[in-house]
């Protein structure tokens, strides 16, 4: 491998470790921020934290639309890691200057007191511009990685699987980081210290991936997928009464007739599949050419030069592909909602229970290193252990391993374990709870926050098998034009399963006798029930993910051509 993938190789994984780090070093103690310094109770601050953890995600879409559609993944990286400093920056001088007051305010024992609202607009809109930065620039940095390597090359092929194992390493570490050293000195008070480490790492990781600006190599974007989908849906309403004979002669003819989709990027055409007639149309000649070719005209069918009137069988396909990978990802959101707990509930959980061991304090939100490190294992049982198993026992079927629907399955029963598990150490932690602790918020019970470690090591099972697993499944369903949108759909499965969070904890909230189910108080409510009913809900979407993967259709693309390869469609920056 050259020294320039070297290089490039080891900026990539520094800086999406030090922008890990930034990221959580702000997010995962968030909820505690908002109870100790803004002053919000838990149901409140638990709300907030799912709708700007939700909003992360959803910007996801917005970097990916512009990286494949106009400023290429390179530049959208750049801009968006830039507004994530400025987000950090503004958020560590606002938290400082004016939210940290008095001072030595933020700790357990000594809350904040009121804020202007100015202030607190100047804090929605720090924390607001570093969701955008940080999810503008997700979707696209690991695909940017990738892009240093040619598949082509054996050995830069080889080089290509080796990064996306320690790029997965390097965001784990960066976490990790955040979730102890620096959940630590926020927990004690220290907020702008913790902003600040977060603001500095996030802008040696800009400073690192400007460095190797010389040596990358660059995609051209694809162009707009939103108009080539809008082109299907016009074209085949234009021509509903349009007849498609049984053997689908015409879409084929045409693909045949030389008028194939390709993409500057080198996309493969997408085999025709059964399903979704009405959207064929949009694929179908009409005999305009023929009665031109009888009236001593050139032949030419006038509809192929009007995309809004006749599309390839591709681009059909493209929209197909698109309605078919909805259903599944539907069925991920509800997921998002258990997996979104871990930085809120699980936090406040943890707050009401016993949190020191003599006279050393666990800050709650650094039990998520469990979660990190139960990822990290049964990443390596999975692939290790677990997968080759499964593959010699389904040899004769055919089948290899698990596939990615199969997997996504596993990790929804797991998170149904993980709430029963939550839900039964709530009612153990109200069984050892402080009798005459009426208006405490914290140290609650004496049952040790080490009982929640079975929760933890249950959600980062289930991500291994669904969050990993959805990557590659929409990665590998997605046609070659949207491949970024694909990278999106994951994040906005984790963002709308934070808005559904937020939206359950105020139905609960609204519908519960008082105080409700998730009280400031959590010995005068019942948290276990909340987990109960999210296992119940996720059980009962299990049972329509099942059917939706059953239904599913996998998407059949064509051979690449010789000249298709990564030389010829890189243009190398010097």
């Amino acid at each position: 491998m050259a020294l320039s993938n070297v290089c490039n190789e080891v900026c990539e994984m520094m800086n999406q470790g030090l922008a890990t780090l930034a990221f959580f070093g702000v997010g995962v103690n968030l909820v505690l921020f908002l109870t100790r310094v803004v002053g919000q109770n838990n149901a409140d601050a638990a709300n907030n934290v799912s709708k700007w953890t939700g909003t992360v995600y959803i910007f996801s879409l917005l970097g990916a639309f512009l990286s494949d559609s106009y400023w290429g993944r390179y530049k959208t990286c750049a801009i968006f890691q830039a507004i994530f400093v400025i987000g950090l920056v503004s958020l560590s001088v606002s938290s400082y200057a004016f939210l940290l007051k008095p001072s030595g305010c933020g700790d357990e024992g000594n809350p904040c007191g009121s804020h202007s609202s100015l202030h607190m607009a100047l804090f929605y809109l720090s924390i607001y511009l570093t969701a955008l930065g940080n999810g503008g620039y997700q979707p696209n940095i690991a695909t940017f990685g990738a892009d240093q390597f040619d598949e082509e090359d054996p050995k830069e092929g080889h080089s290509k699987i080796a990064f996306f194992s320690y790029f997965y390493l390097a965001l784990n570490l960066g976490s990790l980081f955040s979730n102890t050293i620096l959940g630590y000195f926020e927990d004690e008070g220290m907020w702008a210290l913790g902003f600040w480490a977060s603001a500095g790492s996030a802008t040696m990781a800009l400073i690192l991936f400007l460095i190797g600006t010389p040596r990358y190599r660059h995609f051209k974007p694809t162009g707009n997928p939103l108009s080539r989908i809008c082109q299907v849906v016009v074209a085949a309403t234009r021509k509903w009464k349009v007849q498609i004979s049984d053997d689908d002669h015409d879409l084929l003819f045409y693909e045949r007739d030389g008028i194939k989709q390709t993409s500057q990027n080198g996309a493969r055409n997408i085999l025709h599949t059964q399903g979704f007639k009405f959207l064929d149309k949009a694929a179908v000649i009409t005999r305009k050419s023929d009665n031109d070719k009888n009236n001593g005209g050139d032949g030419e069918n006038i509809d192929m030069r009007n995309p809004w009137v006749l599309c390839t069988v591709t681009q059909v396909e493209e929209v197909k592909c698109i309605l078919r990978l909805l259903p599944i990802w539907l069925c991920t959101i509800l997921y998002s909602v258990v997996f979104t707990q871990m930085a809120s509930l699980f936090v406040e959980q943890g707050a009401a229970m016993k949190t020191n061991i003599s006279t050393f304090h666990i800050p709650p939100a650094s039990m998520s290193s469990f979660d990190i490190l139960s990822v990290a294992a049964f990443i390596f049982i999975y692939r290790r252990v677990l997968d080759p198993l499964v593959e010699r026992l389904t040899r004769k079927s055919g089948t290899r391993g698990f596939t990615e629907l199969q997997r996504m399955g596993v990790g929804l029963v797991i998170a149904i374990m993980a709430m029963i598990s939550a839900g039964v150490v709530e009612i153990f932690r109200l069984k050892y709870s402080i009798k005459d602790c009426n208006s405490c918020e914290s140290k609650a019970s004496t049952l040790s926050i080490f009982w929640q470690i079975p929760q933890y090591v249950l959600i980062g099972a289930s991500e291994v098998f669904m969050y990993v697993g959805q990557l590659e499944f929409f990665n590998g369903q997605a046609p070659d034009g949207l491949k970024s949108f694909g990278s999106a759909l994951c994040m906005t499965s984790i963002s709308l399963g934070n808005y559904v969070s937020s939206l359950l904890v105020t139905i609960v909230m609204k519908i519960s006798t008082r105080p409700g189910w998730i009280p400031g108080n959590l010995n005068k409510g019942h948290l276990d029930r909340f987990y109960f009913l999210l296992a119940a809900l996720t059980t009962a979407d299990l049972f329509i993910y099942i059917i939706c993967a059953r239904w599913y259709k996998y998407i059949k693309f064509e051979e690449r051509t010789v000249g298709d390869n990564a030389h010829d469609i890189i243009d190398q920056c010097v």
